[in-house]
């Protein structure tokens, strides 16, 4: 993300890979322009909001015309840094991990998970979805080979700590955690906890005691 895109809100950076997405959809069935209304009807994000998330980024849109597709997908490429490959390291290639390497991100073409770790020999020195899986013992090593800024992490939680320790003799400065360990890390890193089973659970509290998602935002 450009330095331009650091300066806004973080709820709103959050979002726009989700416009990203969509109007690359839009491009790819041949629509020409887009209004507030039917990026606010896909993305499930009011159009009040939409409207100023784009307003930090200037006059992307007219009035009365909307937004036009080419614009605005060449505008989100380049203030996501999307021209460019970004490459990841995996840790932990257990089920979660193997099925991440098979998927390995095919629909978003500017992330790329490039290598994996693992202690178990039977899975070291194979390649998964053509990602090479590397011992755990090299970690440091080849992520400072391959110049690594993120990692995802889907080690087990006793695991979790132990090998974010380590990072610190690396460039990683993004971590990716699956596990539900809360992690301990230097100010310069930057963690997004992924918790599937409080998300889970999260879900479940809500459809019971808010069964119709149109009293309340679905979008949190």
């Amino acid at each position: 993300m450009s330095e331009e895109t650091m300066k806004i809100p973080q709820a709103t950076a959050k979002r726009l890979p989700l416009y990203y997405r969509f109007i690359k959809n839009l491009h790819a069935s041949g629509k020409q322009r887009v209004s507030s209304a039917e990026l606010s009807e896909a993305v499930k994000v009011d159009s009040a909001t939409i409207r100023r998330d784009f307003s930090y980024f200037g006059a992307l849109g007219k009035k009365g015309y909307g937004y036009n597709v080419n614009y605005l997908l060449s505008f989100f490429s380049k203030t996501l840094d999307q021209d460019e490959i970004t490459k990841v390291a995996l840790i932990g290639v257990g089920n979660l991990g193997t099925a991440f390497l098979n998927y390995n991100f095919l629909k978003n073409n500017s992330t790329k998970i490039a290598m994996a770790f693992e202690v178990d020999p039977s899975k070291i020195g194979t390649n998964i979805g053509d990602v090479p899986v590397y011992d755990m013992k090299e970690l440091e090593q080849r992520l400072n080979e391959e110049e690594i800024s993120a990692v995802i992490l889907t080690v087990p939680v006793n695991a979790a700590q132990q090998i974010t320790d380590r990072l610190k003799d690396t460039e990683v400065k993004g971590i990716l955690n699956f596990t539900p360990a809360r992690l301990s890390v230097p100010p310069s890193v930057r963690v997004h906890h992924i918790d599937l089973a409080v998300e889970l659970q999260s879900l479940i509290y809500f459809l019971k005691n808010y069964p119709n998602p149109d009293t309340e935002s679905s979008q949190e």
